[in-house]
C-alpha cells in the first residue's frame, strides 16, 4: 500500500513480501488494497506475492513498546526484516488472538462500565503500516472514527469489523463491502 502511494510500484518487477502476521485475513485484506491501488495507478504490481510469517517459517516475538501504532509497526517490521532478505510489511491493526473472544471481551468491558449510550461508546479504528524493502522504509497510518455497537452486525471482514460502527459509512464494517471499508 505504501509503495503504491509512494509511486514505486512501477519499479517492482517481482517480489515476495512477508506480512509480519499469522492472520490470513490481514494478508488477504492488504493484498486487495494493494492491488486496487496499483490498478488505479496503472502500475505493474501483479508479480507480488504476499506471505504470512508462518508461511515463510518465521517468528516475530518482539515487544511492541512504541508510543504509537506507527512506531510499533516499524519495530515489528525491523524485527522480521532482520530474519530474511525479503521485503517485510508490518501493520498494527488488532491483536492476533481469537477474533470472537476479543469482540466478546470488549463488549463485556463496555457493559461492565455501564457504557450504553452512543456518545459513551465513541471509538476510532487506527491502522499503521510499514514496508521495509531494499533498505528503504515506507510508512503510512490512518484513522476512522465511529463507535462500538452493542451487538455484532454483519458478517464481512474480520477482527472487530462487525462491532465497529463507522460514522462515515452509516453502518458497521461487518455490513460494509470490501471497497467501502478499504
Amino acid at each position: 500500500v505504501c509503495c503504491a502511494r509512494a509511486g514505486v510500484c512501477d519499479k517492482i518487477k517481482s517480489m515476495d513480501i512477508v506480512i509480519a502476521t499469522n492472520n490470513p485475513n490481514k494478508v488477504r485484506e492488504i493484498k486487495r488494497i494493494y492491488e486496487t491501488l496499483c490498478a488505479e495507478k496503472n502500475a505493474r504490481c501483479q508479480a507480488l506475492k504476499f506471505f504470512t510469517l508462518k508461511e515463510k517459517n518465521l517468528t516475530c516475538d518482539v515487544e511492541e513498546n512504541g508510543s504509537t501504532f506507527k512506531e510499533n509497526s516499524l519495530i515489528k517490521a525491523k524485527a522480521t526484516a532482520s530474519q530474511t532478505n525479503l521485503a517485510v510489511f508490518s501493520n498494527r491493526f488488532a491483536h492476533e488472538n481469537d477474533d470472537a473472544a476479543n469482540r466478546k471481551k470488549l463488549l463485556k468491558a463496555l457493559e461492565e462500565k455501564g457504557k450504553k449510550a452512543r456518545e459513551e461508546r465513541k471509538a476510532h479504528f487506527e491502522c499503521a503500516m510499514t514496508l521495509i524493502s531494499g533498505g528503504e522504509i515506507f510508512t503510512a497510518a490512518g484513522r476512522s472514527d465511529g463507535r462500538i455497537s452493542e451487538s455484532e452486525d454483519g458478517t464481512h471482514g474480520f477482527g472487530y469489523d462487525c462491532i465497529f460502527y463507522s460514522e462515515e459509512l452509516g453502518k458497521s464494517w461487518g455490513e460494509a463491502s470490501d471497497d467501502e471499508k478499504n
